[in-house]
């Protein structure tokens, strides 16, 4: 079938379920595997895909059947579960280093069930949508997932859906976000995989959000379009209480925001008689601003925090500088946390300038601090954000080649060293910091030895990464 009589065919198509179907929709969501050429963090960490757990709250409520496929984790392939079940909507969900990923997912999908719609969601379909076109992917959702996707479960037809204001289309304008309330995940829909879901330096994790959205601009990716909802603190309390997992970590764009804010957390948590372990993100000019904030949270079971510091530029390495009032300031948030007893996380961007000399000042840096865990990677401005499009004069990587795209590869040439020398000197920083051997020593006898086993194990992996990398740079 081609050309006018597909086109009909595919417009005339409706997801059962709704006004133009008499079964419940089957729906299958999915967390892909990165591609094997990135450099993942999944090699140290695992969490839980709570994006789609909300989507399937969501779907589950309106009375569809919802599957969660954790593909990370999982050791059938994706045709094994459409091949045990006819599902109506197939959901994808990744980031940019996940687009060929997701691709070869959908055409799976295609080749199983021609009939089956594929829908495409996540961070960076919101921000980038158009690197997921593809002809087996029937709508890219670019906004508001869990409404959107419901709209596209109620029965209408590929055309109808492609109308919708959260699906992507060419010249249409994305509406403003929607941020869910009242809706907890289904983690019940990931129960096969909770064992094995960890942050950083905790097994047995579960991720929280108590706010959506992001007032501030970032180079990550995440899209945003400088809307920031807070969550009810009863709701989130709710929520926390129903989580198994001794350890939470806190997924806000910025948790640590408002000293009135900490507070009443804190004393929610006291008032419920709720003990759990937790993570949060918070920026290094409010954390060296506000120790007291740190110390409550300390108190109240945050044995880490990962800290969001602006990027250093070589000169401001140099002792011989004038201002250092960012430097300053990230070394006094470090104290901050050191003081308190909460483990301080962080990634430190370099630059396309830096030769040795800048690597050997970042090196002798951070090795002042006690035991930070920095994550030493090469600027990456993000494609959809402001400092790619500043940026992209200097941009060397391929947009095509999505799988470098993983803050792990060199997207520019580097001036002052060749590439190979460039990603020696990212992994001489590693081990001469973060894996030095008074660190090592330092997660066996705080976080254990199966801790410290899976940090051996993602590093190995990465480093062996790296030195393919400096074999064959390009």
């Amino acid at each position: 079938m081609t050309g006018r009589a597909e086109v009909a065919a595919q417009t005339a198509t409706r997801v059962p379920g709704g006004p133009g179907g008499d079964d419940t929709v089957k729906v299958l969501l999915a967390r892909p595997r990165p591609d094997t050429r990135s450099v993942n963090v999944q090699r140290f960490m695992v969490t839980e895909p709570l994006e789609l757990e909300i989507l399937a709250a969501h779907l589950s409520n309106l009375g569809h059947e919802v599957d969660v496929v954790d593909l990370v984790l999982e050791r059938h392939k994706l045709a094994w579960f459409l091949a045990q079940k006819h599902y109506d909507l197939v959901g994808l969900t990744g980031y940019i280093n996940h687009v060929h990923v997701i691709k070869a997912l959908a055409g799976e999908v295609k080749r199983a069930s021609p009939q089956t719609r594929v829908v495409v969601g996540g961070i960076h379909a919101e921000s980038v949508p158009t690197d997921f076109i593809d002809s087996s992917i029937d709508h890219i959702v670019w906004a508001n997932g869990p409404a959107t996707m419901a709209e596209l479960a109620s029965g209408m037809s590929v055309a109808e859906g492609a109308c919708l204001p959260g699906v992507w289309g060419s010249g249409k304008a994305k509406p403003a976000s929607d941020h869910p309330r009242g809706l907890l995940p289904d983690r019940t829909s990931t129960a096969k995989y909770r064992s094995r879901y960890n942050s950083m330096h905790h097994e047995s994790s579960a991720m929280l959000k108590t706010s959506y959205g992001c007032a501030r601009a970032c180079a990550t990716g995440c899209d945003h379009d400088g809307s920031c909802s807070r969550r009810d603190l009863d709701e989130v309390m709710d929520e926390l209480a129903t989580i198994d997992e001794p350890h939470v970590f806190i997924v806000d764009d910025d948790f640590l925001s408002s000293p009135a804010g900490i507070q009443a957390f804190c004393d929610a948590l006291d008032a419920r008689g709720i003990s759990k372990r937790f993570m949060a993100f918070a920026r290094a000019e409010y954390v060296s601003d506000h120790p007291d904030d740190v110390r409550l949270l300390a108190a109240h079971g945050f044995e880490g925090l990962f800290l969001e510091v602006e990027p250093f530029l070589k000169t401001q390495l140099n002792d011989d500088r004038a201002d250092q009032t960012e430097i300053e300031q990230a070394v006094q948030a470090v104290r901050v946390l050191e003081d308190a007893g909460v483990q301080c996380y962080t990634d430190l961007f370099t630059g396309m300038d830096w030769d040795r000399t800048d690597f050997d000042r970042l090196i002798a840096f951070l090795n002042q601090l006690e035991h930070p865990m920095v994550n030493i990677q090469p600027s990456t401005p993000m494609p959809g954000t402001s400092e790619f499009d500043e940026g992209c004069d200097q941009v060397s990587l391929a947009r095509c080649e999505a799988e470098r795209w993983d803050s792990a590869h060199l997207t520019f040439r580097p001036t002052e060293l060749g590439p190979r020398a460039y990603y020696w000197q990212l992994l001489r920083a590693h081990y001469k910091t973060t894996a030095n051997p008074s660190r090592r020593r330092y997660i066996k006898d705080r976080y254990g030895k199966r801790v410290y086993r899976r940090m051996i194990r993602g590093a190995v992996g990465n480093t062996w990464q790296y030195l393919k990398l400096m074999v064959r740079p390009g």
